[in-house]
């Protein structure tokens, strides 16, 4: 069976489940588990990572407006590899392939590959995709196992952190310039850590707030995880925020983590993010 991921989370939920040898094509984002750094890219980005944060949210805003996707899909090599199975999603059509490119590149592919189109908002919503993906892979032994696995990761996590006399009020934020809070996954990742997320709810998508509005929170602690990059990276970005309204939120407590390895993506790295989280939120 030959697999083509065009989401960095369902690579490595494909290889958490074993079949990281039937991977012939990954995105350009997909570098966990190292080995498929090198599987041929079937996708690249129009952006240019070394620009500013709110250089690379104008660009977004203008992929939005245009209709034109920040990535950009090599049909030609997608059919050279022929899959059996593409895995997409269904999440944001702009930072990755969305359901209407997939469709369209489908319709010209012989023979048709099964899709499976990943959505996940809630981490019930990442295990329901894990069990997509191994029904499509014919490995449902695999995922429950791989189910069973996290979740008792997470519900160790949860024991550990329910005990603790307080829990701190937690501010996730995954872009600077604008501020935008974290949502999906990553409110029930801070209770299960033991903390209060007081930016948003589970399940709900990501929203921009101003600073003013962000001070306003007065959170015990800001948990700094950019979407898509690396903690060094947040600490670059929070040392370039001049907004004078940022020092009630950036003046308190600032801890970081690897966004783009942890928190952005909906795959099992997520108890890795809670226990990290864990650590994080309690000093």
């Amino acid at each position: 069976m030959r697999v083509i991921s065009l989401l960095p989370a369902a690579t490595e939920i494909v290889a958490a489940l074993g079949a990281g040898g039937r991977l012939v094509g990954v995105t350009h984002e997909c570098d966990y588990p190292p080995e498929v750094r090198s599987l041929p890219r079937v996708t690249r980005s129009r952006l240019d990572p070394g620009l500013s944060s709110s250089e690379i949210d104008r660009a977004m805003a203008d992929a939005r407006r245009t209709g034109v996707a920040a990535v950009e899909l090599d049909a030609a090599l997608v059919a050279r590899l022929r899959p059996d199975v593409i895995i997409g999603q269904a999440v944001c059509d702009v930072c990755a392939v969305g359901e209407a490119e997939l469709g369209r590149l489908v319709t010209a592919l012989m023979p048709t590959p099964w899709i499976v189109t990943l959505h996940a908002h809630t981490l019930d919503g990442v295990v329901a995709d894990i069990g997509k993906v191994g029904e499509a892979l014919e490995l449902r032994d695999e995922a429950e196992e791989l189910v069973a696995g996290l979740r008792y990761r997470l519900r160790r996590v949860r024991l550990a952190n329910a005990a603790r006399p307080t829990a701190p009020s937690v501010l996730v934020l995954e872009w600077l310039d604008p501020p935008y809070v974290a949502g999906h996954w990553v409110p029930e990742l801070v209770a299960l850590a033991g903390g209060r997320d007081v930016g948003n709810v589970p399940g709900a998508r990501s929203v921009p707030r101003s600073w003013r509005e962000l001070s306003a929170l007065a959170p015990d602690v800001v948990l700094v995880a950019l979407c898509g990059f690396d903690a060094d990276r947040g600490r670059r970005d929070v040392a370039q925020v001049a907004d004078r309204d940022a020092r009630g939120v950036l003046g308190r407590r600032v801890e970081f983590l690897d966004g783009n390895a942890y928190t952005s993506r909906p795959g099992p790295r997520l108890v890795d993010a809670a226990e990290i989280l864990a650590r994080l939120i309690h000093g």
